[in-house]
C-alpha cells in the first residue's frame, strides 16, 4: 500500500512556485497578489484564510485580508468586490465560504471577475471546465488530479467512482476524471438516493469519497488493489485530543488501506494540496496564462 503524501508534495509544489515567482520578479514583473474576504468570526474559515496567508508567504506573493463583521449587508460586500475587480494590483481574489443566510453566495460568486476567480466558481470558468477550454480549475479537484498525476497513479480506460455531487468537488471532479486531457476514465457519481452504492464502489479502480460522512467507506465497499481518494474532514469528538476532536475522513482508514494499492490519509492527504492549487491558480492570474 502506497500512501498518498498531500503535505509532502505541496511543500514541493509550493518549493516550484516561490522559485518561478522570483524568476519573474528578477526579470522585472509584478509579485503576484492574492486577496481574501473573510466574512464574520467562523473558527473554520478563519483557519482556512489564515493557512492560505500563509501560504501565499511561502510562494512569495503578496497578500491582502479584508475582513467584515457577520452583520455586513450584501451590498456592502458586492461593493468591496467591485473594488477588488477593478484593483490592477490584484491578480486575483476569493470570498471565504460559508457566508452569513442574508447573503446570496451566488450572487457574489457571479459578481466576482471571471478573470480573478482563482476558486473557479465562477460560472464562466466551471462551464470552460466542462468543455475543456483553459480556466481556473476548482482548488479540491485539481489537487486530487495532481496528486494522481505525481504519484503515477493510472487513470485512462479506469472505472472511477465519485461519491458526492456538491458543486465545489464531486461534479467538477467526474467532469475532469471523465475528460480525455485529465482522467480519461469511464466515470460513475454515486449519491444518497443511489442505488447498489456499495456494488458501485467495489468495481472502483480509483474510488473519490467526498460526502463528509464520516468513515463512510468501509473495507467491504473496496476492491483490493484500489486507489482511494478521501476527501472528507468531519471533526468527530475526541476526549484523549487537547482539542477535544479529531479529523475524519470518509474513508475507515484503518481497515480500507491495506486492500488498496494507494490511498490519501485525513488530515495530510488532499486538505493540504487544496490550498496549494489556489496557489497555483493565482501565479496563473498574475501570468494572465488564461484570459488577457
Amino acid at each position: 500500500m502506497k500512501l498518498i503524501d498531500g503535505k509532502a508534495t505541496a511543500a514541493e509544489i509550493k518549493k516550484e512556485i516561490a522559485e518561478e515567482v522570483e524568476l519573474m520578479v528578477s526579470a522585472g514583473g509584478k509579485r503576484p497578489h492574492l486577496a481574501a474576504v473573510l466574512v464574520g468570526h467562523d473558527g473554520g474559515s478563519e483557519t482556512y484564510v489564515h493557512n492560505k496567508m500563509l501560504a501565499c508567504e511561502a510562494c512569495g506573493f503578496r497578500s491582502s485580508l479584508i475582513r467584515f463583521e457577520s452583520d455586513v449587508t450584501e451590498e456592502t460586500l458586492l461593493q468591496c468586490v467591485d473594488r477588488l475587480n477593478n484593483d490592477a494590483d490584484v491578480d486575483g481574489f476569493i470570498v471565504q465560504l460559508p457566508l452569513p443566510v442574508h447573503i446570496s453566495e451566488q450572487k457574489v460568486i457571479e459578481a466576482i471577475d471571471y478573470r480573478k476567480d482563482v476558486d473557479g466558481f465562477h460560472p464562466v470558468n466551471v462551464g470552460r471546465m466542462a468543455i475543456g477550454l483553459p480556466c481556473y480549475i476548482s482548488a479540491t479537484p485539481k489537487g486530487i488530479l495532481e496528486l494522481l498525476k505525481r504519484y503515477d497513479v493510472e487513470t485512462s480506460g479506469k472505472k472511477c467512482v465519485v461519491l458526492g455531487r456538491s458543486n465545489i468537488v464531486g461534479k467538477p471532479m467526474a467532469q475532469l476524471m471523465m475528460q480525455k486531457n485529465y482522467g480519461d476514465a469511464t466515470v460513475t457519481v454515486c449519491h444518497s438516493r443511489s442505488r447498489n452504492l456499495k456494488k458501485e464502489c467495489q468495481e472502483a479502480d480509483i474510488l473519490i469519497a467526498a460526502i463528509g460522512s464520516p468513515a463512510f467507506v468501509t473495507a467491504d465497499m473496496v476492491k483490493e488493489g484500489a486507489t482511494v481518494i478521501d476527501v472528507g474532514t468531519t471533526r468527530v469528538p475526541d476526549a484523549t485530543r487537547p482539542s477535544g476532536f479529531r479529523l475524519c475522513g470518509d474513508v475507515d482508514f484503518e481497515y480500507v488501506a491495506p486492500r488498496c494499492a494507494a490511498i490519501t490519509p485525513v488530515p495530510g492527504g488532499v486538505g493540504p494540496m487544496t490550498i496549494c492549487m489556489l496557489m497555483q491558480n493565482t501565479l496563473s492570474a498574475a501570468k494572465k496564462e488564461f484570459y488577457s
